[in-house]
């Protein structure tokens, strides 16, 4: 049984037209997407999560890494040399940067980082710079030092640089995420030109209803309104979960459901990275869960990997970054989650 999705923009028909075309130029991409999500009937989530056999594995080959920010106890007490020891034994692939010291034991430089990184048979995928920050000409964001941002990354040979800050440079209106749309493709633009691409990271927040217009989601006036070829997106599933349980409503109550792997599969090239997150269902949390390590929870990471898995060029180009805000023990969370993910197996047909 396939899941009826909804993701109205019925009160901004500009907006419908643009996510409309951009929906029709993703199907060549995307033109499973029905299969897909038709073939993916509701079965128990932890049977599905610990699905083992000998079917194809469910990830990619080559494409599972971590968000360092998960493991910042472990680069601040014990350096990023004995932290990247430990991923490569635990079978990552790839680390997404949090910043290029993360209070790291001893200095270091990013040519030296670059190096440990490479020592380790990792590869540095992407990081996460600030967006802006008022009143410091200075700050190391992509609104007052873009050159310098775009120098480091290229320095660290990265092929991906972005933000997991959300458009609310200019407010919560539909205008004011189109001026933050903006800035976005002009960062992509200078991104491209260095041979890397620019994205976003969401939250919860970003598929909330714009102030001004409560019909209107923010996450659509954002994918409507930047260049496809500029600027891309880090689906945090985590997040995206937590936020169809929080704005799955507008403010006066009408029903708004959406489900997180149709904008993936409508516009499977805009989505490189994603954040494999889990969570716990708990309806009495904001969220609708608890953040659990990847595994331990409910989001059916079976299925959304398969899902993206089998779009044209799935299994090259998009690439799974496990993270957790705060695990008990990040070593723990990192070993555990690599062993998950490796286990999952395609369903016998």
């Amino acid at each position: 049984m396939s899941r009826k999705t909804t993701t109205s923009t019925s009160t901004d028909p500009e907006l419908t037209h643009k996510l409309s075309r951009r929906g029709m130029l993703g199907v060549a991409a995307g033109a499973t997407a029905a299969a897909l999500l038709g073939a993916a009937a509701p079965a128990a989530a932890a049977a599905e999560q610990t699905a083992t056999g000998r079917g194809r594995p469910v990830l990619p080959p080559g494409r599972l890494g971590i968000q360092l920010y998960s493991l910042r106890d472990k680069v601040s007490t014990l350096g990023f040399a004995k932290v990247l020891a430990e991923l490569e034994r635990f079978g990552y692939d790839e680390v997404e940067y949090a910043g290029y010291t993360q209070g790291s034991a001893g200095p270091i430089t990013l040519a030296q980082l670059r190096q440990l990184t490479r020592d380790h048979g990792l590869r540095g995928i992407g990081s996460h710079v600030g967006y802006y920050s008022d009143g410091n000409p200075s700050a190391y964001t992509f609104a007052q030092n873009l050159t310098k941002v775009l120098d480091d990354a290229q320095a660290l040979g990265l092929k991906h640089i972005g933000t997991a800050s959300g458009p609310w440079r200019y407010g919560a209106t539909v205008d004011g995420w189109k001026r933050a749309a903006q800035d976005f493709n002009t960062y992509g633009a200078a991104a491209r030109a260095r041979g890397m691409k620019f994205y976003q990271h969401n939250h919860a927040e970003e598929f909330s209803f714009a102030t001004d217009k409560p019909g209107v989601r923010l996450y659509d006036v954002l994918l409507a309104e930047t260049d496809p070829d500029l600027v891309y997106l880090e689906m945090d599933i985590y997040w995206a979960y937590a936020a169809q349980f929080r704005f799955g409503k507008r403010a006066d109550g009408t029903p708004a459901p959406f489900e997180p792997l149709d904008y993936v599969l409508k516009q499977p090239d805009r989505y490189p990275l994603f954040h494999v997150k889990d969570g716990e269902h708990d309806a009495s949390a904001r969220d609708g869960y608890r953040m659990a390590d990847v595994g331990d929870g409910d989001i059916d990471y079976q299925r959304f990997i398969s899902a993206v898995s089998k779009t044209r060029g799935g299994h090259r180009d998009h690439h799974w970054q496990a993270e957790h805000d705060n695990p008990v023990e990040s070593f723990a969370f990192a070993r555990k989650s690599s062993a998950h993910l490796h286990s999952l197996r395609e369903k016998d047909c």
